[in-house]
């Protein structure tokens, strides 16, 4: 038996059959799964059905605080909660590169169940795929995702209103940085960590404010500078964000300068970013910080009548700059 994964893993013969039953099937065994059939049988939720999905391309496999596996299911429910969805069940597909070691595999398909656990979401269908060497680069993930949205639940941009306050569930720039000191091989006195986890846990309890919660969004590619343009954009509102309010670490400060990076156009894996009422700010922090992931949860901005609407970054020197989405991709392949 091969230490090896060879393209006849991906020829849907019994090396196929050997690659699910001993590899996939064990970590992610559940009742919808199990059958192996083309595709998986859920029972009827009610309400409206919420669809997402994503592909994971990160390089390296392996990066300080996560994995390409986790990274995929993760990323996955994310997009479905700050969607204010409940999320159902995900999918997980595979492009191995021939000659990936056995070990690299199940390390990732551990880091994905393991994930999944975490999230409460089991991932109940999946496919195989394995192409020649140089072509994959090791490891693709492709995932779906699907859940429900509860009557009344409807967030967009375009019910942000002028007085609304703006927040971010933690400290910014942790994923982009850590991949990226990774890649480079740079090395911190305090290590720069990603932040890739679940944020349904955070996203449920500001539905809690009902009417009163506007907006979510996860600040992936392009980082809050992305999510404030498209606020102001989408939403026809000024954005004001306020530098000395938004959380980050030293080290990622120190990462950031030195790659020549903004920490605010950096991706997060395990943030949010939220929209609530003005009088409703301190609540919606007090339930984010209720939680570890939400412990340096601040209040950065506010939503304002501003014309022309555009997002403004209020800095430490005292002045002002218009915050913009990312020209091209400044961090290729970081998710």
């Amino acid at each position: 038996m091969t230490d090896l994964v060879l393209l006849g893993h991906g020829g849907g013969g019994e090396l196929t059959r050997r690659l699910i039953a001993d590899h996939i099937l064990p970590r992610f065994a559940n009742p919808a799964l199990d059958p192996l059939t083309d595709g998986a049988v859920l029972a009827n939720p009610g309400g409206r059905l919420c669809v997402t999905t994503d592909a994971s391309v990160v390089t390296p496999l392996n990066f300080p605080g996560g994995c390409i596996g986790r990274l995929a299911v993760c990323g996955t429910v994310n997009d479905l909660a700050v969607m204010g969805a409940r999320p159902l069940a995900l999918t997980l597909s595979l492009i191995i590169e021939e000659g990936l070691p056995f070990a690299e595999l199940d390390r990732q398909l551990d880091a994905a169940a393991a994930a999944a656990r975490e999230a409460g979401v089991p991932i109940v269908t999946g496919d195989t795929k394995v192409v020649e060497r140089r072509r994959g680069d090791g490891l693709l993930i492709s995932t779906a995702g699907v859940g429900v949205l509860a009557d009344g639940v409807e967030l967009s941009p375009r019910r942000v209103r002028a007085g609304d306050a703006v927040l971010v569930s933690g400290r910014i720039a942790e994923h982009g940085l850590a991949v990226m000191a990774c890649r480079e091989g740079l090395a911190f006195k305090t290590p720069v960590v990603s932040d890739v986890a679940p944020v349904l846990r955070l996203c449920a309890a500001l539905l809690t404010l009902g009417a009163e919660l506007r907006f979510m969004r996860d600040p992936t590619r392009g980082g809050i500078a992305g999510v404030a343009a498209d606020l102001a954009e989408d939403g026809a509102v000024g954005v004001e964000l306020d530098e000395r309010a938004i959380p980050i670490s030293p080290a990622c400060r120190h990462a950031a300068e030195l790659l020549g990076l903004d920490p605010l156009a950096v991706a997060n894996e395990g943030k949010l970013v939220a929209v609530v009422a003005g009088a409703a700010a301190e609540r919606a922090l007090a339930l984010l910080r209720a939680d570890p992931l939400g412990r340096d949860a601040a209040i950065i901005g506010r939503i304002t009548a501003a014309t022309p609407p555009l997002a403004e970054l209020k800095t430490t020197a005292g002045g002002r700059r218009i915050v913009q989405r990312p020209h091209g991709e400044e961090l290729p392949r970081i998710c």
